[in-house]
């Protein structure tokens, strides 16, 4: 179980996406200022990396952005790097664009096929009963997937498999029906309103 610190990072996950996120092929934004705007945890077995789904808001829009924290540079992965911030209690941290980090992979595989269970976001060892998810294909076999980026969100793509795609510009009426599986949860809208959706479809 991933602890949840009460504690500072500097910069703050925020301040990092506001030079990041604009860059990225499939942001719907227009630069404004970001806001939290909901998402969960998945733990990490060993331990080691941290595991966050972060539905970010900009005016109308709201991105979902898979983070893995890490204590020393992932291999391979510099043009995934997010940027740099120093933890109150852990020290410095790699923050990445999870979807290129395997042990980000592996548990988002693991919560489709009911092998793991999303956390809260904020507070240490409590189930996101919000979020739900649904596979009902063959088992995903281990080993890193291909990340492809495009103007629509990410496929993760395993052969043999059907893509799992992160929808990066999240919209409650995108459809999963038909779909070989998917994880689906809640965010605030710009008014504050509560908005439930799919956040990734496997199809």
């Amino acid at each position: 179980m991933a602890v949840v610190h009460d504690t500072t990072m500097t910069p703050g996950k925020l301040e990092l996406l506001a030079g990041w996120l604009p860059r990225q092929p499939w942001y719907a934004g227009s630069g404004g200022e970001l806001r939290k705007a909901g998402g969960f945890r998945l733990d990490d077995p060993a331990g080691e990396v941290g595991i966050e789904f972060m539905a970010v808001g900009e005016g109308g829009h709201v991105h979902l952005v898979p983070m893995s924290y890490r204590g020393a540079p992932l291999d391979g992965a510099e043009h995934a790097l997010i940027g740099t911030s120093e933890h109150g209690v852990l020290g410095r941290r790699w923050l990445y664009d999870g979807v290129h980090d395997p042990v980000l992979q592996a548990q988002l595989v693991a919560l489709l096929e009911g092998r793991a269970v999303a956390q809260a976001q904020s507070v240490s060892d409590m189930p996101e009963k919000t979020v739900e998810s649904r596979y009902t294909g063959e088992p995903f076999p281990g080993g890193p997937a291909a990340v492809v980026n495009g103007p629509d969100g990410t496929e993760l793509q395993i052969p043999g498999r059907p893509a799992v795609r992160v929808l990066r510009v999240l919209r409650p009426d995108a459809d999963a029906a038909g779909a070989a599986g998917y994880v689906a949860g809640e965010w605030t809208s710009e008014d504050g309103g509560t908005v439930r959706g799919p956040l990734v479809i496997v199809d």
